[in-house]
């Protein structure tokens, strides 16, 4: 799978997807991380891709024309989906993050600043997403979120498969949250494993997680549950 990501600051991306395991999914051929800086498709000498806002409001507004030449001149598969990251959009989930795995190809669109001109949305018609009901400097954040979320759906790019589909939202959890996780030492400053995680009794052990996982849904996301 590839990833395109229109950025003023690529060394962001680059440094993030430069560890761990999106460094070895890359190494490894299973997914392609690309940077493309839409500065490079200015025509003025200052490299401009900003300007002041008509009517007055505060704050600098990114430009059309650098973004629509640095998008049209990206290579496109014939399965890609074009994602604005911005505060407006449909707000980031598991259920999204699974369907973009099914991409072959996802291009993403950074903002700065005061935001973008409206006619980027209106001429190249991205789909618009957002990681919640708050504000960030840039949308290079939110697009590394997107890449590693949607990476780990993509097979090889975890050591096991069900690393995946344990997480908390998967369907395999039936949407809820993650049960509680212990390691050794069996015990630590007056706090024990749940003997029931060390009696070797499968159907027991499978039957503690889900009433843990459906304990922790009702009192922190309950939500979710509907």
């Amino acid at each position: 799978m590839r990833f395109d990501v229109l950025t003023l600051f690529e060394d962001i991306i680059k440094n993030y997807c430069s560890y761990s395991i999106m460094k070895r999914a890359i190494e490894k051929g299973i997914i392609e991380v690309n940077t493309i800086n839409f500065r490079n498709y200015t025509h003025d000498k200052h490299n401009k891709v900003d300007d002041t806002p008509y009517g007055g409001t505060s704050g600098m507004v990114l430009m059309a024309p650098p973004v629509f030449e640095a998008y049209e001149a990206i290579e496109k598969t014939d399965d890609f989906e074009f994602i604005m990251l911005t505060p407006q959009g449909e707000k980031f989930n598991q259920k999204i993050s699974v369907e973009l795995s099914q991409k072959k190809q996802l291009i993403l669109l950074c903002g700065r600043y005061e935001g973008f001109d409206e006619r980027i949305r209106l001429g190249l018609k991205p789909r618009e997403i957002s990681l919640g009901d708050f504000i960030l400097t840039g949308g290079e954040l939110g697009a590394l979120c997107i890449i590693d979320s949607v990476s780990r759906q993509i097979e090889g790019v975890l050591n096991k498969k069900e690393s995946s589909l344990n997480d908390s939202f998967s369907d395999a959890l039936m949407g809820m949250l993650e049960h509680p996780q212990y390691t050794k030492p069996r015990e630590y400053r007056g706090m024990k494993v749940p003997e029931v995680l060390l009696s070797g009794d499968h159907e027991k052990i499978e039957r503690f997680k889900k009433e843990q996982r459906l304990i922790r849904t009702k009192l922190r996301r309950p939500d979710l549950l509907n």
